[in-house]
C-alpha cells in the first residue's frame, strides 16, 4: 500500500483491510471483487490484484518466501520491497533504496546525477550496498530511510539534528536543497469530463469496467458521454477535481433522466452499491450529490 503513496493516506485503508482480510489464506480465497472494494479510493489498484495473487502463491507454496530471488518473484514485489522485506523479516544484506535513501544518499555524496536517471539510481545503490551493514541489514535500511523521512527532507532539511551531516558533502558547501538533482520536470496535463447520476425506483445507472480494462478493471462508475449518448432533463449538480500521476480531472456532475439503456449499463440497487468496487471519482461524485450509500473514506 505505500507504494506511491503517503503513510497518512494508507493507514486507515491498512486497518479496514487487515481487519477483512486477517491471514494470508484468507486473502488467498477472496474474490477478486472483494479485494478491489477494500482497496477503493487507494488508487493504482494493479498493487490489490498483485497482492491477491502473491498470497495464492504463497499459499500454494505452503510458506511465505525466505530468499530475495523468490521475493523478487512474487507479483508486484521489486528491487526495494524485496530487500526491505528481505532485510528486516530475514536478515538478507541488501540495501532498500527508496526515495527517501536516494535523497540521503545524492546529498551525503553531493551527486550531481539527474536522480531520475537509471545510471544514478545504480550509482548511488552501489554506494548503499557499500555502506550497508550486514550484521543487521534491516535496522540499517529503516534507519536510513527513517532519517530521509524525519531529517533529511526534501525542504528545509534538519542538518544541525542530523547524524551525516559532518560527513555530507551538501551540507559542507552549505547546497543541501540543490539535492537531488532533478533534470526532467514532469509534465502536467489537464482534462475535463462529465459524469451523469441516473436514478429509477430506488436503483442507479452503472457501468462497470471490462476485464481487459488497461486501468480500474472490474471497478463500477457512473456513465458518462462516451457510455450514454442520450440524457434528458439535465441538471448541474456539481464540480470536483481528481488528480492521476501528473493529469488534473476537473469533472462535472449531473442529475439526469435515460430513456433505453444501452448495452453494457446496468441498474444497481442504490442500497447495494456500498458493495461494489466503486472508483473514486465516482464516489467523490456520490459525495457530491450528498449520496451517503458511497462516502468517501
Amino acid at each position: 500500500m505505500l507504494q506511491q503513496t503517503r503513510v497518512t493516506a494508507v493507514l486507515p485503508y491498512f486497518e479496514r483491510f487487515i481487519q477483512r482480510f486477517p491471514t494470508v489464506e484468507e486473502l488467498a480465497a477472496a474474490p477478486e471483487s472483494d479485494v478491489l472494494h477494500a482497496w477503493a479510493g487507494l488508487g493504482y489498484y494493479s498493487r490489490a490484484r498483485n497482492l491477491r495473487e502473491a498470497a495464492r502463491r504463497i499459499v500454494g507454496a505452503g510458506a511465505f518466501p525466505n530468499s530475495y530471488d523468490a521475493l523478487r518473484a512474487l507479483p508486484g514485489i521489486g528491487e526495494y520491497t524485496a530487500a526491505a522485506v528481505g532485510s528486516i523479516a530475514f536478515g538478507l544484506p541488501y540495501a532498500a533504496i527508496d526515495g527517501n535513501a536516494l535523497r540521503v544518499l545524492s546529498r551525503v555524496n553531493a551527486d550531481a546525477g539527474d536522480i531520475g536517471s537509471p545510471e544514478t539510481r545504480e550509482r548511488l545503490a552501489a554506494i548503499a550496498n557499500k555502506w550497508l551493514d550486514r550484521r543487521q541489514p534491516g535496522d540499517f535500511n529503516q534507519a536510513v530511510m527513517e532519517l530521509g523521512a524525519t531529517i533529511c527532507l526534501p525542504q528545509s532539511p534538519r542538518c544541525l539534528e542530523c547524524p551525516l551531516a559532518r560527513r555530507c558533502e551538501a551540507h559542507a558547501g552549505g547546497r543541501e536543497e540543490q539535492y537531488p538533482v532533478k533534470l526532467r520536470k514532469a509534465e502536467k496535463n489537464e482534462a475535463h469530463e462529465t459524469l451523469y447520476y441516473i436514478e429509477r425506483d430506488g436503483d442507479i445507472l452503472l457501468w462497470q469496467r471490462p476485464a481487459h480494462s488497461h486501468r480500474l478493471a472490474g471497478f463500477w462508475e457512473l456513465p458518462g458521454p462516451r457510455e450514454l449518448a442520450q440524457i434528458s432533463d439535465a441538471e448541474e449538480a456539481g464540480e470536483f477535481r481528481h488528480s492521476i500521476v501528473n493529469t488534473t480531472y476537473y469533472f462535472r456532475v449531473v442529475r439526469a433522466a435515460a430513456g433505453a439503456v444501452p448495452e453494457g449499463l446496468s441498474w444497481v440497487a442504490k442500497a447495494s452499491i456500498d458493495e461494489l468496487p466503486l472508483s473514486t471519482t465516482t464516489r467523490k461524485a456520490m459525495r457530491r450529490l450528498g449520496n451517503s450509500a458511497a462516502g468517501v473514506p
